[in-house]
């Protein structure tokens, strides 16, 4: 009797809880109404996935009541997000219509290490998808990403371009492929580019704030990741894409290209890409080796099963680039003012070149479980990598004789792991591992350190959210230690140990609408260019000279943002404020005390030195829908930056940025006519000059012919239509070198899915 009303009991409670469960169903499509098979249906909170048949259908069952974020994505497309709230034992029907052209991606990888929606990220981030990219397409990734909210670039050319978030530059700025870092020395120098070609990517990801507790220490002001056309799922058959664009004003041709087959759960895969661009124009004239030309290549394959997957890539990037104007800071008289004659409209003769070329090959292994039941992970990610770095500095005499002058190496092994918790209660979140060790060399007439310097790291970390649905808390830690042995007796080994912390609060105040506030703790050990750098960089424009005693900087600071997201507006303001103890920059040097910086080898001499500064700025981003045929956005950002205890202004902060532009729409017709406003930097750090305000006049557009298994992209950039003369205050030899004038880039994009 006894077992027949437990049996009975049991039917009964398994009854219930079937009817509570509820499903989501529909039908994803594209371009008038065109159905896309293989598109995978993800439910963020809980991880279930589903893809979509031949018809463009799609079923997520045994769903459970709540509040959630489905993520639809198709490489190729521009992903797209929806808020459900799921009553128990409903069915809901969300048919979704998939653009291969957006003005902002809507899914994030990044802010979290999963896939998650932009809007639910705790931190701010931009994601630029791949259309874009080909819109502003560039050998550089800070040429592409200059324009979006609360991003500059820092250059010396167009070669060498590397983003600026939020003011902090080169080693706060860590530079990430497919999540991993790319091995290069591109924060150490303003000349030093880095070796990621942005055609090749689906989409430019920019997260800002401090990104310390999943990515380590030098994440201090954010992070840059490129993120390739391939994912960790698997798909029949053959996808691929090419693209071709041409320009204008610095003649550039490029083209890039991509295949990947799937078979019997194995995914094979090759990319291909080639730019070259000339010396480019501007109001004064042509700028003498400017040009830059690129070339990359990769292939990989993998198993990619329900429950576990792993692969391997090898990629190879070489590429060569002038620096403009840089021999004239090896020869230069100190009476001629160079600076003074380009400001006045003369650009300076130029006898001796000096050009970069750089090679670097790479193997990445990673792999994974997902999908786990019996266990209280949901899934385990692990990553190893191999990169070997190396770029020449080349002389190049007037009579066309060449002369290697420096080889800079960098050889580094990294490892990550990553562990995923099963939901507990209302408990999610994830823990790891991570670190890297890297041999660093440099050879020829700029020595800036003599010897082999080794650096080892090794960190640990956590990050944790709980979600009671209209409120969300994420709280982790990051403890990190990072080691330099020097192969020079004179110079001092150093360790540095430090805990980065972190804690955010994300509350719905209306449907689609959220206030987030994040407070963080971070610590950056010193770079390797900042302990023992000594001698002339013509990258910085300095006499560097290092310090071997400069402590760990510790950044503590305040992010706060309101969000909405609607299906005909999305708005995201932010204000921000950081306090960064024992902050690191070149201080200009007196040493004989009389009044003026010293001057070595025609630099001026500068030390690394520490005192404290506090970084406040704001961001606003937004994008409305009109109607059928019009919308429109704008974004704005501005940042101070500032040492605390002189009230002296830091060097090379960008100047307040408004764009503004509406987006006309008809069928698969897009054109986006966009003004860019900048102010005049006037808060400057003593040596530096200012830079005027300026207004630029850009129109993009884009045409796309949908197919049911393709799709045919065609874009144009024109910009600076006004051929308007104007610098950039982050460029290190801005008062040389202007910006690019007027010119056009037109792009093609072919996709077969």
């Amino acid at each position: 009797m006894k077992i027949v009303s437990s049996t009975a009991l049991l039917l009964l409670l398994s009854a219930a809880a079937f009817a509570q469960s509820a499903a989501i169903s529909g039908t994803v499509t594209y371009s008038r109404n065109i159905p896309l098979h293989d598109v995978t249906v993800r439910v963020s909170q809980t991880g279930q996935t589903a893809r979509t048949d031949s018809e463009g259908r799609y079923t997520l069952s045994d769903i459970a009541p709540g509040r959630y974020t489905l993520i639809y994505h198709l490489e190729g497309f521009s992903d797209v997000t929806r808020v459900v709230t799921v009553s128990a034992g409903a069915s809901l029907n969300i048919d979704i219509e998939l653009p291969v052209l957006a003005l902002r991606e809507q899914v994030t990888v990044t802010a979290s290490g999963e896939e998650q929606s932009v809007f639910d990220s705790f931190q701010n981030v931009i994601s630029v998808g791949s259309t874009r990219v080909t819109e502003k397409a560039s050998t550089s990734i800070g040429e592409v990403l200059e324009e979006e909210t609360g991003v500059a670039k820092r250059s010396f050319g167009p070669g060498s371009s590397r983003p600026v978030i939020r003011g902090f530059d080169g080693d706060r700025v860590l530079v990430l492929q497919d999540g991993v870092r790319s091995g290069s020395v591109g924060s150490q120098s303003g000349d030093h580019g880095e070796p990621l070609d942005p055609l090749s990517a689906e989409r430019l990801e920019v997260l800002k704030g401090p990104a310390t507790l999943l990515y380590g220490s030098n994440a201090i002001g954010g992070v840059v990741n490129v993120i390739g056309h391939h994912t960790d799922d698997y798909h029949d058959g053959f996808r691929g894409f090419f693209t071709g664009v041409g320009g204008t004003a610095d003649r550039q041709r490029a083209a890039a290209g991509g295949l990947e087959y799937g078979f019997n759960r194995w995914l094979f895969r090759g990319n291909l890409s080639a730019q070259r661009t000339g010396d480019y124009d501007t109001p004064l004239g042509r700028i003498p080796n400017s040009r830059a030309r690129s070339n990359s290549a990769s292939l990989g394959t993998g198993y990619y099963g329900e429950n576990a997957f792993f692969g391997g890539t090898y990629g190879f990037d070489v590429r060569r680039y002038g620096v403009p104007f840089a021999a004239l800071f090896e020869e230069h008289d100190d009476d001629d003012d160079l600076a003074g004659r380009s400001r006045f409209g003369e650009l300076p003769d130029v006898d001796e070149e000096i050009d970069l070329r750089l090679r670097r090959h790479n193997l990445r292994f990673n792999g994974g479980f997902r999908n786990l039941t019996n266990s209280f992970l949901r899934g385990v990610n692990y990553s190893f990598d191999y990169t070997d770095y190396r770029h020449k500095e080349i002389e190049i005499e007037e009579d066309g004789d060449e002369e290697i002058g420096t080889i800079f190496t960098n050889k580094t092994f990294s490892y990550r792991s990553v562990f995923e918790q099963q939901k507990y209660n209302k408990l999610t979140g994830r823990f790891g591992f991570e670190g890297f060790n890297r041999n660093y060399r440099v050879e020829g007439a700029e020595q800036l350190i003599d010897g082999k310097v080794t650096q080892n790291s090794f960190s640990g970390f956590a990050l944790q959210e709980i979600d009671l649905d209209r409120i969300r808390f994420q709280f982790g830690g990051r403890v990190e230690n990072n080691r330099y042995n020097t192969e020079n007796p004179a110079l001092r080994d150093r360790s540095f140990t430090g805990f980065s912390g972190g804690a955010g609060i994300n509350i719905g105040l209306w449907e689609g609408g959220a206030f987030i506030a994040n407070y963080t703790h971070s610590h950056r050990a010193p770079a390797l260019e900042e302990l023992y750098n000594n001698g002339p960089h013509i990258g910085t424009v300095t006499f560097e000279i290092g310090n071997e005693d400069l402590r760990s900087e510790r950044s503590n600071g305040i992010d706060l943002s309101l969000r909405h997201l609607a299906r005909n507006v999305r708005f995201t303001g932010n204000i921000f404020y950081y306090r960064i103890n024992n902050f690191v920059f070149l201080a200009p040097q007196d040493e004989d005390g009389d009044g003026e910086v010293d001057i070595e080898d025609g630099l001026p001499v500068a030390r690394f030195e520490q005192e404290d500064a506090s970084f406040v700025g704001g961001e606003l981003s937004a994008e409305a829908t009109f109607n059928r045929y019009l919308g429109g956005f704008l974004s704005f950002d501005v940042v101070r930056a500032q040492l605390v205890n002189e009230s002296v202004d830091l060097p090379r902060i960008p100047p307040a940025k408004l764009r503004m532009g509406l987006d006309f729409r008809y069928n698969g017709l897009s054109l986006r006519p966009e003004v860019v406003i900048a102010s005049a930097q006037t808060k400057i750090f003593p040596l530096e000059t200012r830079t005027d305000g300026y207004g630029l006049v850009n129109l993009a557009g884009s045409y796309t012919i949908g197919r049911q298994h393709s799709a045919h992209i065609f874009s144009f950039n024109a910009y600076n239509l006004t051929n308007k003369l104007y610098r950039n205050h982050v460029n290190f030899i801005k008062d040389l070198l202007p910006e690019i004038g007027r010119g056009i880039r037109f792009g093609y994009t072919i996709r077969i899915f």
